[in-house]
């Protein structure tokens, strides 16, 4: 434990580029969308490049997490099931799947398959928005289950709830920010009453709870709510742990879940329906924010205690064109921040919040504006992002040009918010009906 404590301190780089070529969790091996991966492809199509596509049984807005020969994906079926699917590596054949529980919950184009699982080699764990936990070996032997719906009541939040847990330095994080009270109108809440928006650390062996840190908030209504997922962070050499949501970004002790800082503003125009959808992320020695719809972005100094409203502000980017729902990436002191609704892709220099570059996508306008709810995904001088309906498009990490645009909807609904998955010179795309793998 010491010794993992120790590298992870040191620095997430070195993280990321001892397990470069896998993906284990949401944002990857460093927790920021970026792999240190090489030779990625970059001309590619539905009928070029491809490996295997795989069939899914249903919509779902979790990303694929990728270890060594296998791959794990999230999909609901037609009964409502919940499913976590292993994949073979080779040809996306199934090697096994596990029922994680049935209950589907869904609104609009999102559904409570939507949080990423997790997996370290040895083991997966599965999170869904009905509120149950459970943890499988990698050949699909179960380990545990629990409900945390039945332990700490029906996850409340609008559009079903969405954030992926994060297993870090030997704990697993689950993040709750919700409404409060509750009516009954939400889906698959029937109850009214009080709840509590916190932080939840398990031991991953035995899905035990280690600590439970209520955080309030004096956000009201929907802006109580966050569909983001806690990152860790480092600065000064101690960890952290980020929150984002109820208008605030705060940093936690790890060990204990105490709030050390916080920092609000992310919501300056006040309003009661600004729930926050991007993460947070750990920036060097900042950590950084991107407030509800078209907020600005902030980047925090995370070593001061207490309210760091304006005493840890480091800067604040405020052009329009930051996201509403997708999390930005960080690679080599710089932030890719995408704002999916005006397909704008803006590069910051993380420690000043200079523009670096700034750039939109120029596509077939057809049939409409696509938008992109996927964040984006930054290796090997590129940056990979998907649209709703299917479009990929790759662009230079340098200068921002279109390298290349794909579509690979076969189908003509909408629904992609996967993030696009680097591992070991594949891509992983997972649409609304397939997973694809591209490359050798």
């Amino acid at each position: 434990m010491k010794l993992a404590l120790q590298l992870i301190t040191c620095t997430f780089t070195l993280l990321a580029s001892t397990s470069a070529e896998n993906w284990p969790q949401w944002r990857g091996p460093a927790f920021n969308g970026t792999s240190q991966e090489k030779g990625l492809p970059v001309k590619f199509s539905i009928t070029e490049g491809v490996k295997w596509s795989a069939p899914m049984p249903g919509i779902s807005g979790a990303t694929p997490v990728v270890w060594g020969d296998r791959i794990f994906v999230m999909s609901p079926d037609a009964a409502k099931n919940q499913w976590l699917i292993c994949l073979a590596r080779k040809d996306g054949s199934v090697l096994w799947k596990q029922n994680v529980a049935g209950g589907l919950l869904d609104k609009g184009r999102g559904n409570s398959t939507s949080p990423s699982p997790i997996t370290d080699g040895k083991h997966v764990w599965a999170l869904l928005g009905t509120g149950q936990l459970a943890a499988f070996t990698v050949d699909g032997k179960e380990a545990w289950r629990l409900d945390l719906a039945k332990e700490h009541g029906s996850f409340n939040i609008m559009w079903v709830y969405g954030s992926s847990a994060l297993l870090f330095d030997g704990r697993l994080y689950v993040q709750v920010l919700q409404r409060t009270p509750a009516d009954g109108s939400y889906p698959g809440v029937k109850d009214k009453g009080e709840r509590q928006s916190f932080l939840l650390a398990l031991d991953p062996a035995t899905g035990k709870t280690l600590w439970k840190h209520v955080r309030p908030s004096t956000a009201k209504m929907e802006s109580l709510e966050s569909y983001a997922t806690p990152v860790p962070h480092s600065v000064g050499g101690k960890l952290q742990i980020l929150v984002g949501g109820g208008d605030v970004l705060s940093g936690h002790d790890p060990a204990t879940g105490a709030e050390l800082w916080r920092g609000g503003g992310i919501n300056p125009k006040g309003g009661e329906w600004m729930r926050l959808v991007s993460s947070p992320v750990s920036a060097g020695d900042l950590a950084f924010v991107c407030g509800p719809k078209q907020s600005p972005a902030i980047a925090f100094k995370a070593d001061g205690k207490g309210d760091v409203t304006e005493s840890g502000k480091a800067w604040v980017f405020d052009q329009k064109k930051t996201p509403d729902c997708t999390t930005p990436a960080y690679h080599d002191g710089k932030l890719y921040v995408f704002d999916g609704d005006s397909q704008a892709m803006s590069v910051l220099d993380a420690k000043t919040g200079a523009k670096v570059w700034q750039k939109s996508f120029e596509l077939d306008r057809s049939k409409g504006r696509e938008v992109f709810r996927a964040s984006p995904t930054v290796a090997d001088g590129k940056i990979y992002c998907i649209g709703e309906r299917g479009t990929v498009v790759v662009q230079d990490a340098a200068s921002g040009d279109i390298l290349n645009t794909a579509s690979f909807a076969e189908i003509s609904s909408e629904g992609v918010r996967s993030s696009i998955v680097v591992s070991d010179g594949q891509l992983f795309i997972r649409v609304t009906d397939k997973l694809y793998c591209i490359g050798k």
